[in-house]
């Protein structure tokens, strides 16, 4: 396919109620939108590094400003046959993925819809249906969490995050496992803790997890391995695994027992893929996960959560969970109790609205 043009919006879409982390509290989720014209066909891509450098070292003006004075510039004028070649032109940049997984997901909704087919069966999907799970943010107290996830359970999601932090951790586990014998939980650390807490994961091991997500550092691997050899509980990579070769490494080195897979931290579609076949192959599951998303975003993770080695409900969410209203159309929506169903329209088959888009733009630039 041709790159024939190529034009990039920073966004900033207010959420409808605060999310809080182990790093901090989002109001708003900060963003690139691209829209990629191959072959005279528009895909569109969105990636979210938020605000500021605390989920990663990237972040959204960062990212805004490669992809207009670097990234996209390299691709404009090329033709580029597959996600494979679109990775190898960007090759010789170093790192941001996030920027990369904005082009890359845009390639994907253009190639898709150039064959009109759904995103879901180009990325190899075997059905449009996707099983999803409840997240739940630090709360203000207990009892709050507590009716929080009691609500998610009896609206038939088959498994609830909780976030751990210092101060909300093995007491506030303990508390929602009596208050729900049976709920499949799992925490997600973000990470924020050492090696040296691993006295308080051990005792995480009495509460029957489904795993730990990210408990040590963005960037470690050896240490999560260290941490994983003490624990019964499995442990979940996510910041860790930026890139296929990261996997590889993990997976060698025993760090974890899961991954979570999120196309925006590993570069877009065409590595999220690659990095899901290395596990199938490694008999290491994966689940895929999101940074909070519109529906153009989110639709490259709905198709990746359609393929095989997917093994437990994901991180995609109905729009009305995040959003007054969604930056695109249709909105997502689930389609039954704890599930998700992709789109059959052509590519992942979601549009900005323009007077919503117009409203969530900071920035704008066009290259042709």
């Amino acid at each position: 396919m041709h790159i024939e043009e190529i034009e990039l919006y920073r966004i900033r879409m207010p959420m409808k109620a605060p999310w809080r982390t182990a790093f901090g509290e989002e109001h708003a989720v900060d963003g690139v939108l691209v829209r990629l014209r191959a072959d005279g066909v528009d895909g569109w891509g969105e990636s979210a590094p938020y605000r500021l450098p605390q989920f990663s070292p990237e972040w959204a003006p960062g990212a805004f400003a490669l992809l207009r004075d670097a990234f996209g510039p390299r691709l404009l004028g090329r033709e580029i046959a597959d996600g494979a070649a679109l990775q190898a032109a960007l090759a010789d940049f170093k790192g941001n993925h996030f920027a990369k997984a904005a082009l890359d997901n845009a390639w994907w909704d253009a190639h898709a819809r150039a064959r009109g087919e759904p995103l879901w069966r180009a990325a190899g999907g075997h059905g449009p249906e996707v099983r999803v799970g409840a997240d739940i943010a630090v709360m203000d107290s207990l009892d709050e969490l507590v009716e929080a996830v009691g609500r998610a359970l009896a609206e038939g999601f088959g498994r609830v995050k909780l976030k751990l932090r210092r101060g909300w951790d093995v007491a506030m586990v303990a508390r929602v496992r009596e208050a729900h014998p049976d709920a499949v939980l799992h925490v997600d650390c973000n990470a924020s803790f050492r090696l040296e807490d691993a006295p308080m994961f051990r005792e995480l091991d009495a509460y029957g997890l489904a795993m730990i997500e990210q408990p040590l550092a963005h960037d470690d691997l050896i240490d999560h391995a260290r941490l994983q050899a003490q624990l019964d509980t499995p442990l979940c990579l996510d910041e860790s695994i930026v890139s296929d070769d990261r996997a590889r490494k993990a997976i060698e080195i025993g760090a974890c027992r899961w991954m979570n897979l999120k196309p925006g931290r590993v570069g877009g579609l065409t590595p999220a893929l690659a990095i899901l076949e290395r596990c199938a192959q490694a008999d290491i599951p994966c689940w895929v996960g999101g940074m909070l998303e519109s529906a153009i975003g989110q639709g490259p993770a709905l198709a990746l959560a359609t393929c095989g080695n997917i093994r437990y409900p994901s991180d995609i969410f109905p729009s009305a969970r995040l959003y007054e209203r969604d930056l695109a159309e249709p909105q997502v929506q689930l389609s039954a109790p704890g599930t998700i169903t992709a789109p059959d329209a052509p590519g992942h088959g979601h549009l900005p609205d323009p007077e919503r888009l117009r409203s969530c733009t900071l920035e704008h630039h066009r290259l042709h």
